[in-house]
């Protein structure tokens, strides 16, 4: 059995390749169970959460990504968020690798939004904002630049101090990047805006937006959270990973649905739909397109084939 650490997972996983396999995946008939769930009691403390994110292709692999959620760690030193992926064989259940869950998580993560924007930007995107500075981010910018000819970084974070840091690590693997200090000035200057934050509030205001661009959703992952207002969504051309997890949620989509700038019906597409052909992709240059990601347990399963298949050469 295979044991594949964070640099083990980072190695294996290059972004033009997840990417490509990504966009088998999702054409491809995977099985995504509901994700679980479980309150884990701590005493004298926060309750911590167990995940549970399994999937499977028939006669092939089994996978479940296992995450802890702990609120508290925060007092210990320690990352509040642990994740492993177990990989099994799909004929036999023999177990195949364990590995790193964290590191495959943001890399599936940041390779879904470049999968999307391969259909949705335009070709000829050059400028990325970059909104949020957390450990997303860069793997965001890289996966991006992997999808379309990207020659200017713009980051925006509420810290100006890890905007800067952000942008001293880009400019470090020669990436051309700049900090904003205004992000509504920002905005207009960006081909693709690409957003990461655990915002409550919008920061990424339809009126702002101009012909042509797209924007990547992929922090808000609450019902209760959003980063962009509603005339945002109503003047985009709207898609989402899985709507069945956009729309369980997803707040920029709920929170849009519940102002009555759309409906459901208004979601143009999903990933399997786009990469399949079954959902219209950018229409004309001056659309509008918006990409809304939650996360699914295909993403995981499939970098975790990659992974697997490529520290085995």
């Amino acid at each position: 059995m295979q044991i594949l650490n964070a640099n083990d997972v980072a190695a294996a996983l290059p972004y033009d390749r997840l990417i490509g396999a990504l966009d088998a995946a999702f054409a491809s008939d995977v099985t995504v169970p509901q994700r679980v769930h479980l309150d884990v009691p701590v005493p004298g403390g926060n309750a911590g959460t167990l995940l549970l994110m399994p999937a499977w292709a028939a006669g092939r692999s089994v996978g479940v990504k296992v995450a802890t959620v702990f609120p508290d760690n925060a007092t210990r030193s320690l990352p509040a968020v642990f994740a492993s992926y177990f990989l099994m064989n799909g004929e036999t259940g023999e177990p195949l690798a364990v590995l790193d869950g964290t590191e495959l998580t943001v890399r599936r993560t940041a390779a879904a939004s470049a999968l999307a924007s391969r259909y949705l930007s335009r070709r000829d995107a050059t400028t990325l904002l970059m909104v949020g500075t957390g450990n997303l981010a860069p793997h965001l910018v890289r996966a991006h630049a992997a999808t379309r000819p990207i020659d200017r970084v713009i980051v925006w974070g509420r810290r100006a101090e890890a905007a800067h840091a952000l942008v001293e690590e880009l400019m470090q693997e020669n990436v051309t990047a700049e900090v904003a200090t205004d992000l509504d000035t920002a905005i207009p200057d960006a081909d693709i805006i690409s957003c990461a934050t655990l915002s409550p509030d919008p920061l990424v205001r339809g009126a702002l937006l101009r012909d042509g661009q797209h924007l990547d959703l992929v922090g808000a992952f609450k019902p209760d959270m959003r980063e962009s207002d509603s005339d945002a969504v109503r003047r985009a051309a709207v898609y989402v990973d899985t709507r069945g997890g956009a729309l369980a949620e997803a707040g920029d989509i709920l929170q849009a649905i519940d102002d009555g700038a759309i409906t459901a019906d208004d979601i143009r597409g999903d990933l399997a739909e786009l990469v399949t052909g079954k959902a219209e992709r950018r229409a004309n240059d001056a659309a509008v397109t918006l990409f809304k990601s939650v996360g699914t347990a295909l993403e995981d399963l499939a970098a975790a084939e990659l992974a697997v298949r490529n520290a085995a050469r």
